[in-house]
C-alpha cells in the first residue's frame, strides 16, 4: 500500500509545479517521467530502489495530465470572464458577512455553461442566506495564482471574485434546500454559544468547536502565533480525533456502530466546519480508520494520509496552494516519520529509567516524553512553512504546547455539552458555559503570559535568522542520515546558531550613521527612521491594518527593539494611520505624535486608546535633536481638514537629510518651503506618487538625490507618470516599492 504514498507524492509535485509555475511547456514533464518507468521496469530486477521512483514517476505523469484537463475543462473558461462585467444569478450557499466596503457571501453561479463556487459582493445594506437567488451586474475577477498571488480562494475551489457595477436584487428563498443546512446549523451553533458564554471566551468557544475566527482580537491572535498554539483554533486532525473518541466511547466500542454513526457524525461537522481543506484531510482520514476498525484492517496512517492528499488534489488540485493544506498535511508528515523515534529517545534518558509501574512519575513521564514528541515531530515540516507564510517562528511553542493542549480535549467536551444542554434548558447550558470559560481563561492567559516573554520567537523579517534556518535543517539533515548520531552536539549548534544570528540582526542596525526603512505595506506608508540608537516610526497603514502593523512590529523585534522613541502620524487616513493602535499594542512608543484636524474615520480615538498618555498634539513646528540627528516635525501648515492639515517631516542625520510629506499636495509643498529646507539626500513622494503632489517648486528648492514612493496594487494610477518625469528630470533615483519591495537607505 505505501506505493499510493509514492504515487501520490509524485500527483502532489506535479500539481504544485503547475499551480505554482504553470508554462506553455507544462507537458512536457510528462517524458522525464515516461522515462524514468520505462527505465525502472527494465532494471526491476536489479535496482529496487527504482520501484518507488517509479511510483513517483508515474504520479507525476498523471497528475499533469489530470491537471491538463483540468485546467481546459475547468479553469480556462473561468479566465475568459478576467476583467468582464456580466448579469449573473447566483445562489448563496451560505450567510452573507461584513466586509470593509459592504458584505459578501459565498455563492455557486454558471457561466459558459459550467458551475463555479464564486464570492459574491454585495452593497451596503444587502444581505443573504442559504438558498437565497443574487442577480445583477457584476465585474468578475478571476483569483489569481502563482507564487506571489496565491489566495485563499483558490484553495478552497473559489476562482470567481464577482464585484457590483449596478442594481443587486436578492429573492429571499421559500426554503432552505438541503444541501444548505449545515450552513444552517452552524449558524444556531453559533447563536448558542453567543448566548451562554460571556463575551471575553464565546470568541474562543466558536473558534475552536466552529473554526469561526472572525471575533478573535488582534491581540489574542498574534499572541497565539507567538506562543506557538495557532493550531488550536484552525479546526483540524485535533478537533476531529477528539470528536472520534466522543462517537467511539458512546458506541462502547462496538466496530460497527462506531462506523454506522462516526462516518455521518465526522462528514456533518466536517460541513458545519466549511469543509476547509484541514478539515477535510482529518476526516477523510478518520473515516478510513473507523473503516479499517469495521472491516478488522490494518490501519496505515502514511497511507491514509496519501490517500485523502489524492482525493483532495483530484477534486481541486489547487488545494495544493491552500496554507491550511500544507500546514495540515505537513504536520502529519512529521508526526508519522518522527514522533515514536524521539519519544524513543526521550524516554531513554538516565534521569528516569528507574521510574517502574503505573506510578504518577511514570504517568508524567509518558505525558512530557508524548507532547514533547509530538510538537517537534510536527514542527519539522510545518516550521519553514510558518516562517514563510506568517514570518515567525515560535521558541516558546513546545512550552506552550504542553501547558494547554491536554486542556483542549476538555474544553471541546465542553462546548458540546453547552450547546447540547442549552438546546435543553438553557440555564444549565449557562451554568456549564461559566464553567468552561475559566479553563478558556486560563488557555488564554498562558498564551499571553508566553508571547510576552522576551525572545518568544524569531521572525524571518531578519535575514540572519533565515540563514539561522536554514542551517539548521541543513544540521538536521546531515544528522538524520549520519551514523553515529549525536543530538546534544545537534542542540548546541542550533543553540549557538541561534545566539549569533540574534546578535548580528540587534548589532546591523547600529553601524549605520542614518537608516531608513520604507516597508512595502500594499497602497499605504510606514517609515522607520534610525540613528544614534533612537528609533521613529512614520505612519503604520496600508493594504491591511494588521497586516502593516505586524511588518513593523516584526521587523523591530528582530533588531532586539521593544519600545519606539517616537511615533509621527502624518493624518488619519486608514492607509497611514490604519496599523498604529496594532502596533502599539505590541511595541509601546515614548511618544506619539499627532495633528489636531478632522479625523472622519475614527482612527485618532483608537490611537489614544492604544498609546495610554503618550500622545503628543502637535500644533506648533517640535525639533527632537539627539547627538548628530534630529527629528523636526511640522505642525500643519493649514488648519481644518484635507491633505493640509496633517504632519511632515525631517529627519537630518550625519551627511543626511530625508523629508516626509505624507499626503501634502503642491500647495501645501510650496507652504511648508517657507521652512527653509534643505537640500535633500532623499524624498519620501508625497501621496504615493500622485499627481496633486511632489511639484515642481519643491523638487527646485530640495533637489533629492533619491525618491521613495511607497505604493501598492490600486486603481487611482499612483504613481502617475508625470510625477516619475518630474523626478527624473532632475536626475532623482527612483525606488518603489511595489517593485523593490521593502527599501532600506543607510549612510
Amino acid at each position: 500500500m505505501r506505493k499510493l504514498m509514492w504515487f501520490t507524492l509524485g500527483f502532489g509535485a506535479s500539481c504544485a509545479l503547475g499551480a505554482y509555475l504553470f508554462w506553455d511547456g507544462f507537458w512536457l514533464l510528462l517524458i522525464p517521467s515516461v522515462f524514468v518507468m520505462g527505465l525502472a521496469f527494465w532494471m526491476k530486477g536489479k535496482w529496487k530502489f527504482l520501484r518507488p521512483v517509479a511510483a513517483v514517476a508515474l504520479g507525476v505523469a498523471v497528475g499533469v495530465l489530470w491537471l491538463l484537463g483540468y485546467d481546459a475543462v475547468h479553469l480556462q473558461n473561468a479566465r475568459k470572464f478576467d476583467g468582464k462585467t456580466e448579469i449573473l444569478t447566483a445562489v448563496a450557499s451560505d450567510y452573507s458577512y461584513e466586509t470593509a466596503y459592504g458584505s459578501a457571501v459565498e455563492g455557486k453561479l454558471s457561466l459558459g455553461g459550467r458551475a463555479y463556487s464564486a464570492v459574491i459582493y454585495l452593497p451596503h445594506n444587502v444581505s443573504a442566506e442559504p438558498g437565497d437567488t443574487i442577480s445583477g451586474s457584476f465585474r468578475l475577477r478571476y483569483t489569481p495564482g502563482g507564487l506571489e498571488n496565491a489566495t485563499y480562494h483558490r484553495g478552497n475551489g473559489v476562482f470567481l471574485l464577482a464585484y457590483p457595477t449596478g442594481l443587486v436584487e436578492v429573492s429571499e428563498a421559500e426554503r432552505v434546500p438541503l444541501r444548505y443546512y449545515p450552513a444552517v446549523l452552524r449558524k444556531n451553533l453559533i447563536q448558542t454559544i453567543n448566548d451562554t458564554f460571556p463575551a471575553d471566551t464565546g470568541f474562543f468557544a466558536r473558534a475552536l468547536l466552529l473554526g469561526d475566527r472572525t471575533d478573535v482580537d488582534y491581540v489574542t491572535s498574534t499572541s497565539f502565533k507567538v506562543s506557538g498554539i495557532s493550531h488550536i483554533i484552525a479546526v483540524s486532525g485535533l478537533h476531529v480525533a477528539i470528536l472520534f473518541s466522543v462517537v467511539y466511547l458512546f458506541t462502547g466500542k462496538r466496530r460497527l456502530l462506531t462506523a454506522f454513526i462516526g462516518i455521518p457524525v465526522v462528514l456533518l461537522f466536517a460541513a458545519v466546519a466549511g469543509f476547509s481543506p484541514s478539515i477535510t484531510r482529518a476526516s477523510l482520514m478518520q473515516i478510513l480508520m473507523m473503516l479499517a476498525l469495521l472491516f478488522d484492517k490494518e490501519y496505515d496512517p502514511a497511507t491514509a494520509l496519501a490517500f485523502a492528499c489524492l482525493v483532495m488534489l483530484s477534486v481541486n488540485p489547487m488545494v495544493i496552494t491552500s496554507v491550511s493544506f500544507q500546514l495540515s498535511v505537513g504536520c502529519m508528515a512529521g508526526i508519522f516519520l518522527f514522533s515514536a523515534r524521539i519519544r524513543a529517545w526521550l524516554e531513554s534518558f538516565r534521569f528516569w529509567r528507574k521510574w517502574k509501574g503505573k506510578s504518577l512519575k511514570m504517568r508524567f513521564r509518558t505525558w512530557l516524553c508524548s507532547g514533547i514528541s509530538v510538537t517537534l515531530s510536527a514542527m519539522f515540516f510545518t516550521t519553514p512553512l510558518v516562517a514563510y507564510y506568517f514570518g515567525a517562528v515560535s521558541l516558546v511553542g513546545i512550552l506552550t504546547n504542553l501547558l494547554t493542549l491536554w486542556l483542549i480535549t476538555f474544553i471541546f467536551y465542553g462546548i458540546m455539552a453547552v450547546c447540547l444542554l442549552a438546546y435543553v434548558w438553557q440555564w444549565a447550558g449557562t451554568a456549564l458555559a461559566w464553567g468552561i470559560s475559566w479553563l478558556i481563561r486560563y488557555v488564554l492567559l498562558t498564551a499571553k503570559a508566553l508571547a510576552a516573554f522576551p525572545l518568544a520567537a524569531v521572525y524571518t523579517k531578519s535575514v540572519y535568522i533565515v540563514i539561522w534556518l536554514v542551517l539548521c535543517y541543513i544540521l538536521l539533515f546531515l544528522f538524520l542520515f549520519a551514523k553515529k548520531r549525536q543530538p546534544y552536539v545537534l542542540i548546541c549548534c542550533g543553540i549557538i546558531g541561534l545566539c549569533v544570528a540574534l546578535g548580528l540582526s540587534w548589532a546591523e542596525p547600529l553601524v549605520d550613521n542614518c537608516r531608513m526603512t520604507v516597508f512595502d505595506v500594499g497602497q499605504g506608508q510606514c517609515v522607520l527612521l534610525q540613528s544614534g540608537g533612537k528609533n521613529y516610526l512614520i505612519d503604520c497603514g496600508g493594504d491591511s491594518d494588521t497586516a502593516a502593523a505586524d511588518i513593523a512590529a516584526e521587523t523591530l523585534l528582530s533588531q532586539g527593539i521593544a519600545h519606539l522613541d517616537g511615533i509621527v502620524v502624518t493624518h488619519y487616513d486608514r492607509d497611514h494611520a490604519g496599523g498604529v493602535a496594532y502596533l502599539l499594542s505590541r511595541i509601546p512608543a515614548d511618544g506619539v505624535f499627532l495633528p489636531e484636524t478632522v479625523d472622519e474615520d475614527g482612527m485618532m480615538q483608537s490611537i489614544l486608546e492604544g498609546c495610554h498618555g503618550a500622545q503628543v498634539m502637535v500644533t506648533t513646528d517640535l525639533n527632537l535633536a539627539w547627538g548628530d540627528s534630529s527629528l523636526r516635525i511640522f505642525a500643519p501648515v493649514l488648519s481644518g481638514s484635507g491633505n493640509e492639515s496633517g504632519l511632515s517631516v525631517l529627519f537630518s542625520g550625519e551627511n543626511c537629510d530625508i523629508l516626509i510629506t505624507g499626503d501634502m499636495s503642491t500647495l501645501g509643498e510650496r507652504l511648508l518651503l517657507r521652512k527653509q529646507l534643505p537640500e535633500l539626500t532623499a524624498l519620501v513622494v508625497g501621496h504615493h506618487g500622485s499627481d496633486s503632489s511632489t511639484g515642481e517648486a519643491l523638487l527646485a528648492a530640495t533637489t533629492p538625490e533619491y525618491a521613495f514612493i511607497s505604493v501598492g496594487e490600486n486603481s487611482y494610477g499612483h504613481p502617475d507618470p508625470e510625477v516619475l518625469e518630474r523626478l527624473r528630470a532632475i536626475d532623482c533615483k527612483i525606488c518603489r516599492t511595489d517593485q523593490n519591495g521593502t527599501i532600506i537607505f543607510r549612510r
